[in-house]
């Protein structure tokens, strides 16, 4: 599955939205992602056109099965990494900051070692 950063990005944006506020709308993505809306909207008509979200009568966007595994594999990475690198010392803030550069490009052999480590 061949997915560009920034659309891992949005689609775990749209996760993280649904499981803080139940829904996710064009303008909270622009807010979490200081982005601009015309961004977003561009970003949510190619996703949509790839199959992974959907809108609904109310404008929310949610995710397809397809988005919804992409979104809930990144969102693992991010929230393991972050604790990784907390455990090894890094302030939480920075920790976030890697996590999101890391978990995009990380091998998944060395996310299952870092996750190993955090089982112990």
């Amino acid at each position: 599955m061949n997915i560009h950063k920034s659309a891992e990005d949005y689609l775990e944006m749209i996760l993280m939205l649904r499981e803080q506020k139940g829904f996710a709308r064009s303008i909270d993505i622009a807010a979490a992602l200081s982005v601009t809306k015309p961004s977003v909207s561009f970003a949510m008509k190619k996703l949509r056109e790839n199959g992974y979200i959907l809108m609904d009568e109310e404008n929310h966007i949610l995710l397809t099965p397809r988005g919804e595994e992409i979104a809930r594999r990144m969102y693992s990475r991010h929230r393991a990494l972050t604790e990784f690198l907390m455990k090894i010392g890094v302030p939480g803030d920075i920790a976030r900051e890697d996590a999101c550069k890391i978990e995009h490009d990380i091998s998944p052999e060395t996310f299952q070692a870092i996750q190993k480590q955090l089982d112990e």
